[in-house]
């Protein structure tokens, strides 16, 4: 039964490895590989390209408002009967004949109408319909860097997975001779049977890691190919090394808020929108002013008493809505109260921009002291293990010392790796803090 066991146990390992395992002969595929998949296959980032199309669709129609509109008109009417041309005065009574023959007519025209003043609201609605665009443009280039950052998160993650798993091998690798070298020590009544007891414990826990550790790959692997539109079960070849094209020059901190107050595209997009309210009111509050338009047309009616069917007109026209309720003058206020409440989100936004800068910049820094002395603990812990294992091996220390090495080297190992992957994530967020990523 324990053989069983046994053989079910490593059976499930090998299959969770496998299937862990990158496929090899493929090139190796990069951050910017992966950046360059998900740009051109993400939804959401496509439903931000339409808001920018949308957008722009709208500011073209809101210039259309200066040019001309031209309206034609056509229509047949029947009459149940002609009416005529009666005209009585005290010496003489004049009767025509019917207007329209066959008691019906056709009528036609053209108006040709170019708006003078407006009151504002024609400027007022292409500066609104301009910062909507310029907002929907960074909203854009925001989905961009967030959707970068995410991939960068999803492929940091894949590659911290693949490392635990691999000092999670190396574990029970380690922790196995030990406890072969172990078991012919008893054989030969050298040590205790209870440190071959302690050794399988050990392995035997190491291997329930090691399971664990291959099935958080495969989560990692799903959600990395999710970010980038690729089968989830695909298991990429990833470099194991962020380029370093990819990562900003770290300078002062100071220095890096200021130019984050400058180049966040979630910050340009919230100022165009409140921009983009405060021209709405104003053009809502044109609407209570004059409106004044250059007007001329054509028209055309068929009748039988007029001396002609044909037309012209020119003319101004004056419109002003001197009573509405309040209509204008409320959306305004309403549309202004919107626009402060705008500015505030965004007095509010600068101030978490500069803590995500603050933050980053801190995790860079300790990852790099993390980075420089984790890399001294896997020097010792190694050199640790081989005493160990030469000072039990002459019976001069304990089984318990030994597997105490183990986890030492194992623990130096994650430690090394999780430092020098903290490193690459905190350089990109403080990139995607500052609006350069």
């Amino acid at each position: 039964m324990m053989r069983m066991r046994r053989g079910f146990l490593w059976l499930t390992l090998t299959v969770l490895t496998v299937g862990a395992a990158p496929r090899h002969g493929a090139a190796a595929e990069s951050l910017a590989d992966a950046w360059r998949l998900a740009l051109t296959r993400d939804p959401a980032l496509a439903a931000a390209t339409s808001d920018v199309d949308g957008a722009r669709a709208g500011e073209q129609a809101a210039r259309g408002a200066r040019w001309p509109s031209l309206d034609a008109t056509a229509g047949y009417t029947r009459l149940n009967a002609s009416p005529a041309l009666d005209v009585a005065t005290p010496g003489l009574l004049f009767r025509s004949g019917p207007i329209f023959r066959d008691d019906q007519f056709v009528s036609g025209s053209l108006q040709l109408k170019l708006p003078l003043y407006s009151g504002g609201q024609i400027s007022a609605g292409i500066d609104a319909a301009h910062q909507a665009f310029l907002g929907a443009s960074e909203d854009q280039q925001s989905a961009v860097a967030a959707l970068k950052l995410e991939v960068a998160e999803a492929y940091v993650g894949l590659l911290r997975a693949r490392r635990t798993l691999g000092a999670a091998q190396s574990r029970v690798a380690s922790l196995g001779a030990h406890a072969d070298d172990v078991a012919q020590m008893v054989a030969r009544d050298l040590v205790p049977r209870t440190d071959l007891l302690a050794a399988q414990v050990a392995r035997a826990n190491a291997e329930q890691d090691r399971v664990h550790a291959a099935t958080s790959v495969e989560i990692a692997q799903a959600i990395y190919n999710r970010r980038l539109g690729e089968p989830l079960g695909r298991a990429p070849e990833l470099e194991q090394q962020i380029a370093a094209d990819a990562f900003l020059p770290i300078t002062a901190l100071d220095t890096l808020v200021q130019r984050a107050l400058g180049a966040r595209s979630e910050l340009k997009a919230l100022s165009a929108r409140a921009e983009s309210l405060a021209s709405q009111a104003h053009g809502e509050a044109g609407k209570a002013l004059p409106q004044l338009a250059l007007v001329g047309g054509y028209a055309h009616l068929d009748n039988q008493i007029l001396d002609r069917q044909d037309f012209s007109t020119v003319g101004v026209g004056f419109t002003w809505n001197l009573f509405d309720g309040g209509q204008a003058r409320h959306r305004a206020a309403a549309l202004e109260s919107a626009g402060r409440a705008a500015q505030r989100r965004l007095e509010d936004l600068r101030s978490r921009v500069e803590l995500e800068v603050r933050q980053a910049w801190l995790d860079v820094r300790e990852a790099r002291v993390r980075l420089e002395s984790s890399g001294q603990a896997v020097a010792q812990a190694e050199e640790n293990l081989r005493s160990s294992r030469e000072l039990y091996a002459v019976g001069l220390s304990s089984s318990t010392q030994v597997l105490d090495a183990i986890a030492l080297q194992t623990a130096a190992l994650v430690n090394r790796d999780n430092a020098e992957l903290d490193e690459s994530l905190a350089e990109l967020r403080l990139s995607y803090a500052v609006g350069d990523l």
